[in-house]
Order: C-alpha cells, then sequence, then structure tokens
C-alpha cells in the first residue's frame, strides 16, 4: 500500500497487549482490494492477535430510507460470510457508531479506520478520537483511505476549477496508486464471542427506525457478487459502444455507480480489471479512456469538491461568481411552467420525457447519466426561484436514486448550477447556464425506445 494512503491519528502503542485489533468499516464495505482491512490484518499478525471488523448501523443516517439500507445490509451480508470464512470476527452494532465502539476499545490494541469526506462520515471520526484522546490514549489509531483511487488530499490542495484542471493531476501521479496485491491472511484465528457470522436483514430492518415508504429496488441488489456480474457484463457486452453511452435509450452505462458508492466494490479494482483487458486487447483504447474519465477523474474531482468546501450542499456556497450575477440578473424571469415535488412524483409535467424518467428513478433506484442532468435542468425552469429549485434536485436524487447522497450527487447538484462549467449564452431563467431541453433530447437519441423501455420498468410497481 502506498502511505499516502494512510493518516496515523495516534501513534502510542499500548503497553500492555490487549485482546485484538479493531477495524471500524464505514466507507468501504468490503473484503476485496480493501486497504484498511489488510493494514489492520498485517498490524494483527504483528502482535499475534486476532482480528474483529466492527460495523454500526445507525437509523439517523442523513436521508437514506429502506431502499438504500436494504442494498447497504445485502452487501453486508456478503461480507460477513466471507470475513467467518477468513477466521475475523464480525461485530454488528445498531446506534451511535461513536457509543457503541466504546466498550470494544477497552480491549483492542489498535483501531483501524477507514476514510469518507462527507460531512456525517467525517463527523464520526472526529467525535471518535474527541473520546479517544480523553479516554484512550494510548491506544494506535491509522486512518486509511481506501475508497478513492488516489487520496484527496494527496491529489490537490485546493478546489479543482473543472475536469481539466484536475485530470492532469490524476494520471500525473495514478500509477503509484494502484497499490493492493493480496489480502494478508490473519494468523491468529481466534473469533470474539459476540462475532456473527451471518445476518438476518428483515430482522435488522424491522428494528431501524428509517424511512420505509420508498421501495426496495426490483431490479438492483447489493453486494459485490453482484457488481462483478454486472462489471463483466459490462465489459463483454457494453464497453465496445461506450462512446454512445450517453443515449438512455441503449444502456449502455455500467450500473456500477451504486456499487462504488456503498464501498462494496473498488475503484481501483474495476480500473485494475479494465487495464488488464486492455493490456491483451481484449477492450478498446478509446472506450476505456472514456470510461476511465468518469470513474476516475469526474470522481476524484467530486470528492474534491466536497472535501473543499464544507458547505457543498449549501446552494448559497456551490458555485462561481459568474454564476451568482448571472442568476442574480434573471431571478424575477417569468416560468412558463411551474411544477411541484408532487407533479413530478406522480409523473404529472407536460413532458412525456421527464415523467419517464422519473418512473425510471422511483421505480428503480437507477436513472442514466444523461438523463440526470436533463432533470435537473428542468427543474430549474419550472420553479419559481433558484434556491427551491436546488433543494427539490436534492432531494428527489437523494431519495430515490440508490447512489444518491454521494459525492457525486453533490457536485452534479452543483454541475446544474454551473460549477465545473463554463457560460453559455444568455438566455431567460438560466441566464448563461447550461440550457437542455426536450428537442435536444430527441436530435441525439432515439427517445421512443427509452419511453417503450420505461414501459416495460411500469409493470414492476
Amino acid at each position: 500500500m502506498n502511505k499516502l494512503r494512510s493518516e496515523i491519528l495516534n501513534d502510542n502503542n499500548r503497553i500492555t497487549k490487549r485482546s485484538y485489533v479493531l477495524y471500524h468499516m464505514q466507507q468501504s464495505a468490503r473484503i476485496n482490494y480493501n486497504h484498511a482491512l489488510n493494514e489492520a490484518i498485517k498490524y494483527a499478525n504483528k502482535y499475534e492477535l486476532p482480528l474483529a471488523v466492527y460495523f454500526c448501523l445507525t437509523d439517523n443516517f442523513p436521508e437514506a430510507n429502506l431502499r438504500h439500507y436494504t442494498f447497504m445490509l445485502e452487501g453486508l451480508s456478503e461480507v460477513v460470510k466471507e470475513l467467518e470464512l477468513l477466521n475475523i470476527s464480525f461485530i454488528l452494532k445498531i446506534g451511535d457508531p461513536v457509543e457503541e465502539i466504546k466498550e470494544l476499545l477497552k480491549n483492542a490494541q489498535a483501531l483501524f479506520l477507514d476514510k469518507g469526506v462527507l460531512r456525517f462520515s467525517r463527523k464520526i471520526k472526529t467525535d471518535m478520537m474527541e473520546y479517544i484522546d480523553k479516554n484512550e490514549s494510548d491506544l494506535y489509531v491509522e486512518l486509511i483511505d481506501t475508497d478513492l483511487l488516489i487520496p484527496v488530499s494527496i491529489l490537490s490542495n485546493k478546489i479543482e476549477y473543472g475536469a481539466y484542471t484536475i485530470r492532469p493531476k490524476v494520471f500525473k501521479v495514478l500509477e503509484n496508486f494502484r497499490d493492493f496485491y493480496t489480502l494478508e491472511k490473519i494468523e491468529n484465528k481466534n473469533k470474539l464471542s459476540i462475532s456473527l457470522s451471518e445476518i438476518d436483514i428483515a430482522l435488522l430492518i424491522n428494528k431501524l427506525l428509517i424511512d420505509k415508504t420508498v421501495k426496495v429496488s426490483p431490479l438492483y441488489r447489493g453486494g459485490y457478487s453482484n457488481a462483478v456480474k454486472y462489471f463483466n457484463d459490462f465489459y463483454l457486452n457494453k464497453l465496445k459502444n461506450y462512446y454512445k453511452s450517453s443515449d438512455p435509450s441503449l444502456d449502455l452505462t455500467s450500473k456500477l455507480s451504486m456499487y462504488i458508492h456503498f464501498g462494496q466494490i473498488s475503484v481501483l479494482e474495476i480500473y485494475d480489471r479494465l487495464e488488464k483487458l486492455l493490456s491483451k486487447s481484449m477492450i478498446d483504447a478509446t472506450n476505456f479512456n472514456l470510461f476511465v474519465e468518469q470513474l476516475i477523474v469526474r470522481r476524484e474531482l467530486a470528492h474534491n469538491f466536497v472535501y473543499y468546501n464544507e458547505n457543498y450542499d449549501n446552494f448559497y456556497y456551490i458555485t462561481e461568481p459568474w454564476v451568482k450575477e448571472t442568476l442574480l440578473n434573471h431571478q424575477n424571469d417569468k416560468r412558463i411552467k411551474l411544477y411541484t415535488v408532487s407533479d413530478y412524483i406522480n409523473f404529472n409535467t407536460h413532458d412525456k420525457y421527464f415523467n419517464a424518467l422519473m418512473k425510471e428513478m422511483i421505480i428503480t433506484g437507477f436513472l442514466p447519466n444523461y438523463l440526470r442532468m436533463y432533470f435537473g435542468k428542468k427543474i430549474i425552469e419550472w420553479t419559481d426561484n433558484y434556491y427551491d429549485a436546488y433543494e427539490t434536485i436534492k432531494y428527489l436524487n437523494n431519495k430515490y436514486l440508490i447512489d444518491g447522497r454521494d459525492a457525486n450527487s453533490f457536485a452534479a447538484f452543483a454541475w446544474c448550477f454551473g460549477k465545473h462549467d463554463r457560460p453559455f449564452i444568455e438566455r431567460p431563467i438560466f441566464g448563461k447556464l447550461r440550457y437542455m431541453n426536450e428537442q435536444g433530447l430527441t436530435r441525439k437519441f432515439k427517445m421512443d425506445n427509452y419511453l417503450t423501455k420505461v414501459k416495460k420498468i411500469d409493470k414492476l410497481l
């Protein structure tokens, strides 16, 4: 592992050897290509101790609902079974992650953490370290970024202006972070008495006080095994035509974003697999590069945005001065159509393509990339002020999409309002923001085919 992934939060080592090494799994809920898990195993072997993986379910995770929790637990169920085979204990708690870990820390020799960049995840780590500093100051603590291919603070020390500024930085250091080889084997195979060998998803869902109004996706199931199936289908059947992936009627996207969001598959693993296929001439370079742009460059840009902007989800702090100026000039422009959230979720707009994309989003929890942009732009056009438009985009995206509530999501909301974009010809309502319309969809894509696809999805209701 490249040591730049690691940040030692407390370098004290307990003099008296304790009972186990603890890994708090949060951002990266997987076994494969998990640097934090691997480093925890190596540390445990050094002290001849067993390893325990701790995962805490909290029912107040921002904006998460039944759809998100089910997908997450489907992935976690696979993790638990794999850990059992690896002779590593798994501890599941329900409640506040910091409160629930306190008792476990008393007998831990060291604590390993994986890194997340969103506010909620960062606060958990901050609160945990405050407790450790006061009560467990001789505990070794190491934070490892195994979510991003290139750690966000290593790639850049500021908010990047756009993809064109971060792209050269990515490719300058990318090869230095192809740094996972094989998972170490735990030598001390002793298990903790509270270790679980499997989890009951239905029972856990029943215990959680969460929003259960959004149904579980009828199409997409969580877990590394499903991520691999989508990957295989992508490179075998879709990647050769990826240059046409903007067309929502062709279904050429990888569907991996939801698995990446929940940490069920690593971006590094996806890149390594594809690069090996490229080296064997099993895929072509053009489509490989187009996909890498989305998989790595755009994702790194999104994480850069949320990491260096503490107000990444506040409309008044997300964009550029030129955007604020143009929106101020057009804030009172007349809107020809006005719709509400109720109109959107009941498919009650005059735009049949917008109604169709809402059906796909609400029923399945997924939406093709181009239609995500169209979705945001139309809500801006149909809302009487920009703040409410932003809040509506955020609300619907995060509620229904399985990969919502992600750094990519928050960057996409900001993009709708000019972040990481450029000025265009001035027009009503949008000012100099990029504009998208129904005619553009039908000119570029076979949208009748998309409507036919959604009719089939409609039957899943």
